[in-house]
Formats: C-alpha cells, sequence, structure tokens
C-alpha cells in the first residue's frame, strides 16, 4: 500500500477576492471574513484528490481531523486514517506539526494545499526529508513548490505513485512579506526547499522578477494601450508594473499590486475587491487589462483573485487584453500562459489564443 499525508490550510486563499492580498495572521483573516471572504481550500484538495481514485484501493491517506484534511478526503471518495487534534481556529503550528506527524509514519508523498505561507510551514517542519506537492489555494503561490492546478496536481501525485516519475528535485520556498504587499511593494524572499517530483508540464515554476532594463518596453506598451483605449468603457487594470505604465502615462493614482478602473482617461476604482468591481461595471461595457507572472505564465488566478470568475464572466473572452514584455515572454521558454480561476469550465472557456501586446 503506498501512504500519501494531505494537510489542508483551511484559510487558504481567502483573502484575494476580497483584495487583502493574503491572510496571514488573525487580524487579517477576521478582516477578510468581514469582507464576506468564503474558504476554497477544501473545494481545491478535492479536485486534486479525485486525481488519485485509480489507486484507492492500494493507497492509504493520512491526514489531520475536519477541515484540515478529513473533509476533502472523504468528499472526494476516501476513507483517511486521522492523526493528531486541531481546535476551533487552525495556525501555522498546526501545519508545522501535521507534516512531522507524516514524516513519523513515513508517507510517501505529502500532499499540501495552501500558498508560500503553507509552504514556509512545511519546510520549517520537514526540510527535505520527505517528497512533497504543493496544491495551490492561497493569494501568494509564488514558490517552484507549486502544481499548475489542483487537477494537474492530483495527476502528478498520481504518476509518482505509480513510478512514472523519476524526477525528484529540490525547488524553492519563496514568500513575500504581506505588510508590505498591501502597500504595494513586492519583497519576494527565499525560505528554503522541498523536495517534489517533477515534470515540467505539471509545474510552472517560481515567479520571475521584472527588470529595470525592460522600461522603455513597458512604456511602449502603454502607448499603445492609450491609443486603443476606447470612450464609456471600464477598464480594469491589473497588478504588476507593466499594466501600471498606462495608469502613469495618464497621471493617475494607482496601486502597484491591485485592481484599479479608469473611465474616459480618469480613475473611477482604486485597488477594487471582487464586490466592488462587480458593482462598477454591472451595466457597463467593461474590459481588462493583465500582464502574466513571469516566469510562471498566470494570466488569472495568481495574485489577481479580485478578477473572480463572476467578473470574468460579466466581462467576456473577447474584451480580455493581456500585456507583456519580451522578457517576460522569453522567461515563459516557450510555455504556455496559465489560468486557474477556480472554476474549470471558466478556464476552459477561457482557454484559446490571444494577442499579446508587447509593444507600440
Amino acid at each position: 500500500m503506498k501512504k500519501l499525508g494531505l494537510i489542508v490550510n483551511p484559510i487558504a486563499g481567502m483573502g484575494g477576492r476580497v483584495g487583502l492580498k493574503g491572510t496571514d495572521g488573525p487580524e487579517m483573516l477576521r478582516k477578510a471574513i468581514e469582507l464576506g471572504a468564503k474558504p476554497w481550500a477544501e473545494d481545491r484538495a478535492v479536485e486534486a484528490l479525485k486525481a488519485l481514485l485509480p489507486i484507492k484501493n492500494s493507497l492509504v491517506i493520512y491526514t489531520y481531523p475536519h477541515k484540515m484534511g478529513e473533509n476533502a478526503a472523504k468528499r472526494a471518495g476516501f476513507n483517511p486514517k486521522i492523526m493528531g487534534s486541531i481546535g476551533e481556529e487552525t495556525t501555522a503550528d498546526d501545519t508545522v506539526r501535521a507534516a512531522g506527524d507524516m514524516k513519523d509514519v513515513g508517507v510517501d508523498i505529502l500532499l499540501f494545499v495552501g500558498g508560500d505561507g503553507t509552504a514556509r510551514d512545511v519546510c520549517r517542519s520537514i526540510g527535505t526529508s520527505l517528497v512533497t506537492l504543493g496544491i495551490p489555494a492561497g493569494v501568494k503561490v509564488y514558490s517552484s513548490v507549486f502544481s499548475t492546478s489542483p487537477k494537474t496536481g492530483g495527476e502528478l501525485a498520481l504518476k509518482f505513485l505509480r513510478g512514472e516519475i523519476n524526477d525528484i528535485i529540490e525547488a524553492e520556498v519563496l514568500d513575500i512579506d504581506e505588510d508590505s504587499f498591501r502597500e504595494g511593494r513586492l519583497s519576494v524572499k527565499l525560505y528554503g526547499y522541498l523536495k517534489i517530483p517533477y515534470d515540467s508540464s505539471y509545474i510552472p515554476g517560481g515567479k520571475v522578477p521584472s527588470s529595470h532594463s525592460e522600461s522603455y518596453d513597458r512604456e511602449a506598451i502603454a502607448a499603445e494601450l492609450l491609443d486603443i483605449i476606447e470612450n464609456d468603457v471600464i477598464y480594469l487594470i491589473g497588478p504588476g508594473s507593466t499594466t501600471k505604465e498606462v495608469m502613469k502615462l495618464l497621471n493617475l493614482d494607482f496601486s502597484p499590486l491591485g485592481v484599479d478602473a479608469i473611465l474616459d482617461g480618469k480613475l473611477i476604482g482604486k485597488d477594487l475587491n471582487e464586490r466592488q468591481i462587480i458593482y462598477l461595471i454591472s451595466g457597463r461595457k467593461a474590459k481588462v487589462v493583465v500582464t502574466p507572472i513571469g516566469g510562471q505564465g498566470y494570466v488569472f488566478g495568481r495574485g489577481n483573485q479580485q478578477i473572480s470568475p463572476d467578473v470574468l464572466r460579466r466581462i467576456g473572452k473577447e474584451n480580455v487584453i493581456i500585456v507583456a514584455t519580451r522578457g517576460k515572454l522569453e522567461s515563459l521558454r516557450g510555455r504556455p500562459l496559465l489560468i486557474d480561476t477556480g472554476d474549470e469550465s471558466l478556464d476552459i472557456e477561457l482557454s484559446g489564443y490571444y494577442k499579446v501586446i508587447t509593444g507600440y
């Protein structure tokens, strides 16, 4: 029998759609809940685990109680072995303890569902002593230890457990300072490494920062955008130095890592959350300007969860504008752009070919 460990961070990703850029710490979690944030990590875990059903009869899943994994495993059709205990609210210490317990049991692979903060906690607990794999559910997913989506994570774990993956690598665990992030500064630090099964079709790689030498390309992209912007249309400007260059050309205030809205050359919304975006665009024609994450290629679902499935359905695929410097596209090394909104049917609807603005 193969052994799989499962850890779900139940609060991972809750700050995304409400525009909080993370839920590290009890204060941010309370604020996210007040703003209407809903848990989604368990759903992501279920999606990953369903890919493992073909080996259900030869697989034992070890997990923690209730919302830290038990619920997800049962929903996916498994009968897990429950370890440890948790309180009403879970903390980073629960993740650290759970990872240690699964190391003691000797699981073949440990799946953890969360974001960069969860990866840090797992790394702090077990280092490179176990093969692990991150299932993306956080607001911040800059580390190289995560699969491209929950479904592909489950598929990669299945291949590993069947002995079809030979490459085991040490991948970077990165995290950012959330307070700086909320103030519009992106400060990424290397915290350590985790061992993961590697297949380039399933692992997107870590974020590659923008280069200062690309400033001319960004200015040229902004000039092109100003030429094509239509009157009486709301433009949502997504996070990133490339997209925000248009705000600079218009001499408008903006949130570097948030979602802003402009109409007829004027700022009508800054650092918006999902609810605020829906209110603004209801009954109006709207377009969204986004740039992929360098090195990873995500257009939606990483760092811009405010642009939710509901928002995207209202806007429509034909009104998505993608911009990227040549350097950013080169950092993808021929890999496609990615979408992981949390709504598989929408991801399929949005897939296909897009024109990417790379200059003037």
